[in-house]
């Protein structure tokens, strides 16, 4: 049982990655992605919250809607308690940092919207994981999320003091090193999967 949440967790943080494999949190991940500070404290805070959903979501789907027979509103309830768990994050950051709130701006709200973060909840339900396999897999998702945030961050900044070609410069030359990120984690496909 542990070996398998194991195994969740390494599938989640490199082979399937949510964000380079399927291509889920597009928005935040090239948002927040020019600074490495904003991306580490978004990685964080989205990691927290795939975390907790991952708990959250697998009570609720397996203590109240599969035995009242209600699956048809996992989408709204998860969609539910994603919104509460990001409310609850936005203000513990405006209490706590308000350097990395101002950093994070709309894009913290838009973790609500963030498709990993549903991605996340949908698939554990449907694969039926157990508690344990769900947090795994909501931690490794997140841990997933920050460390291709924080390499994108990286190359964007040191892609700052470079010479790109004028039409590149911006999503241009960020939407290709996602795409080669891609191809460098597809690498890691074949040797754990979801």
């Amino acid at each position: 049982m542990i070996e398998k949440a194991l195994i969740i967790f390494l599938a989640a943080t490199l082979t399937n990655n949510f964000v380079l494999t399927y291509f889920l949190g597009l928005c935040p991940f090239v948002g927040v992605s020019e600074r490495a500070s904003s991306a580490i404290g978004m990685g964080f805070a989205s990691t927290f919250v795939m975390t907790m959903t991952a708990v959250i979501a697998w009570i609720m789907d397996w203590l109240v809607l599969r035995p009242l027979h209600l699956e048809f509103l996992q989408t709204a309830v998860f969609i539910l308690v994603i919104a509460s768990l990001v409310q609850f994050v936005e203000m513990f950051i405006k209490k706590t940092s308000k350097e990395l709130y101002k950093a994070l701006g709309i894009y913290l709200p838009l973790i609500t919207t963030n498709c990993i973060v549903l991605g996340l909840a949908l698939i554990g339900s449907m694969k039926n994981y157990n508690l344990l396999e769900n947090i795994m897999l909501g931690f490794g998702a997140g841990i997933g999320f920050t460390l291709a945030l924080v390499l994108i961050a990286g190359i964007r900044e040191e892609l700052e003091f470079r010479n790109v070609p004028e039409p590149l410069k911006g999503a241009g030359i960020t939407l290709i090193v996602v795409g080669l990120m891609a191809l460098a984690f597809m690498g890691f496909s074949g040797m754990v999967t979801l």
